[in-house]
């Protein structure tokens, strides 16, 4: 009996692990788009910027499902990783006497030891962040006569505040570090262990961490100081 549950909950922590790493592929991929339409903000100006916000926005049902599908991903992803979290803490209650790198093949750092905390900070800011954005002031302008929603002027607002720019990219580099292994953790959970890969996917893994990294904070960086 005692081997049957072990194999029982060996499978159901894999199959959580798949989850994971399926849902988790899903938003680095949405993670990037939403970086370069940030970029908008940066390279294009207010009307490239407010123009791809209103292009989102007059999706209407198609952006809805998108949004579900997200919503859905970012919760089973958050869900399946607390889940293994606290299945593995129960598994060895005494824990880890301290936190250090250990290279090969495990790829433990900084950055594996924490996904949990930087995970439960990213939710967090998720939430704040929607609020703060999506459902924050509405001020309307308008591009080439077609009325629009000023998003430009909300996030320059924003990010005047010292607090919000600087927390921003504060949680931005811990998204880096997130992705950082994270990334190469979600191949490895769907079998693309291989030596012959691994190294490579890991490597994928630190730079696409640090690009979104960079990439997210350009804009909080570019408006607090540019005025």
């Amino acid at each position: 009996m005692a081997s049957q549950s072990y194999v029982s909950s060996y499978r159901t922590t894999v199959l959580k692990k798949i989850w994971m790493a399926i849902t988790g592929l899903a938003l680095v991929g949405f993670v990037f788009v939403h970086m370069l339409g940030n970029l908008s903000f940066v390279f294009g100006g207010p009307e490239a910027f407010n123009s791809y916000s209103h292009k989102l926005i007059s999706l209407g049902p198609v952006l809805w499902v998108v949004e579900l599908i997200l919503l859905t991903a970012f919760l089973v992803h958050a869900y399946n990783a607390i889940a293994i979290t606290i299945g593995n803490k129960q598994a060895r209650p005494g824990g880890y006497e301290m936190l250090k790198s250990a290279g090969n093949p495990s790829k433990k750092t900084i950055s594996s030891t924490t996904m949990i905390y930087t995970g439960v900070i990213l939710l967090v800011f998720t939430a704040v962040h929607l609020k703060t954005f999506k459902y924050g002031p509405h001020y309307a302008t308008e591009v080439h006569g077609t009325p629009m929603r000023d998003l430009y002027r909300l996030v320059e607002e924003l990010f005047r505040n010292p607090a919000y720019a600087f927390g921003y990219v504060a949680v931005m580099i811990l998204l880096g570090f997130h992705l950082r292994h994270g990334f190469w953790s979600a191949f490895q959970s769907l079998g693309a262990n291989h030596p012959r890969y691994s190294n490579g996917i890991y490597a994928v893994g630190v730079i696409l961490g640090i690009v979104l990294a960079i990439g997210f904070t350009i804009v909080p960086l570019y408006v607090f100081f540019s005025n």
